[in-house]
């Protein structure tokens, strides 16, 4: 409580003139209580100045580093706003197809069946790699995975050429297809990580 009010006191001895008060003796009791009248004053007084001075600081002309945040700022909502139109939104695809390189990527869905190019494992929470042309190789494991995905120079070693396929994998499974198919397998913890419209 005495850190509030020396607080009030040095704010009240920089902000507002107001006449000395008379000095104490030092002994406990001796000091001159202040009238509640003057006090409210004092308050208002402080108020006033500190808005005051609240009021000189928003007159201040904002400078061109000011202004440039601000049109960053609307740019920002901007495409937030978009977003909330329908700009921006994200979709999954439902169902999660897997196809070889003879089946396009994209958004899939009942009706346009795609391979989904946005697949993300739940597993090893690392976003699947996929390879066009490609199959893994039957010596293909999880500690090779492990190690080197998603860096190809080194998972190339366990790729070999096979037109028409696809290899996918992430850090702890992979896949050779070659046909469309829908990700049934419940061992496989793949699912379509979103697609920009």
């Amino acid at each position: 409580m005495e850190d509030i009010d020396d607080l009030l006191d040095e704010v009240e001895t920089k902000y507002v003139k107001r006449p000395a008060q008379p000095k104490t003796n030092g002994t406990p009791g001796s000091e001159p209580k202040p009238k509640t009248r003057n006090r409210v004053q004092e308050k208002t007084k402080t108020s006033s100045a500190i808005d005051a001075a609240i009021d000189d600081i928003l007159d201040l002309d904002l400078d061109e580093e000011c202004q440039k945040d601000k049109s960053k700022v609307n740019s920002t909502k901007s495409s937030s706003v978009k977003e909330a139109n329908g700009f921006g939104q994200t979709r999954r695809c439902l169902p999660v197809y897997l196809g070889g390189s003879n089946v396009n990527l994209g958004l899939g869905s009942a009706v346009n069946q795609r391979a989904c190019d946005q697949l993300r494992c739940t597993s090893c929470d690392f976003r699947v790699c996929i390879f066009d042309n490609m199959a893994w190789k039957k010596d293909t494991d999880y500690l090779f995975l492990r190690n080197n995905v998603p860096d190809f120079e080194k998972l190339k070693s366990k790729l070999i050429k096979k037109k028409g396929w696809r290899a996918y994998c992430c850090q702890c499974c992979w896949r050779n297809v070659f046909d469309l198919t829908e990700t049934t397998d419940t061992s496989l913890k793949w699912v379509c990580g979103k697609h920009v419209l």
